[in-house]
């Protein structure tokens, strides 16, 4: 019988698709020596797999990540503390993830270059806020936001496995 934590790691993969094995270890949300220990548990028992030649984790070695659901996570990452492990999940188009934090929905959603009317497509709900991922930050000035609270976020690798997540409000640094 899988323990909770075990679960919540086929929940996630399930969920989302392959994800940075990175990513799992922090949103496991222990100490690495323990989450290494559930990871390793999950391969053996072939409950999860490696993809990508083990960067990657999934439910099976054919499990491809989806790109913008990477970039949600890293978001989300930086509220793992805040937010109980099951209480995120899928989000609804063009959103990538929602989670709920302190009675309030948030929706994490990726933008890429010349796609800001997606943003129109969303449909605030009372006590939601959203999360903008953008390429660059000078890329907000020109959006047409829903009429709800927007947070914006930029996500830069650097040349690291783990990025620099940074928020912006109002599209201001």
């Amino acid at each position: 019988m899988p323990l909770q934590d075990e679960l919540h790691v086929i929940k996630w993969l399930s969920q989302y698709g392959a994800l940075p094995r990175a990513q799992v270890m922090k949103l496991l949300n222990k100490p690495p020596g323990m989450a290494e220990k559930i990871l390793r548990s999950l391969l053996r028992e072939h409950q999860i797999a490696d993809s990508s030649g083990s960067y990657y984790l999934g439910v099976d070695p054919l499990s491809r990540p989806d790109q913008r659901i990477v970039l949600a996570v890293w978001v989300l990452l930086q509220f793992v503390d805040a937010v109980d492990p099951m209480s995120h999940y899928p989000a609804t188009y063009p959103s990538q993830i929602a989670f709920l934090k302190e009675n309030t929905t948030y929706e994490i959603v990726v933008l890429y270059e010349s796609e800001g009317s997606l943003l129109r497509l969303l449909q605030p709900e009372e006590d939601m806020k959203y999360i903008i991922i953008l390429p660059y930050i000078s890329m907000a000035s020109s959006l047409r936001l829903p009429k709800a609270p927007c947070l914006f976020a930029t996500v830069d690798y650097e040349g690291q496995e783990e990025p620099t997540v940074t928020f912006y409000s109002g599209g201001e640094p």
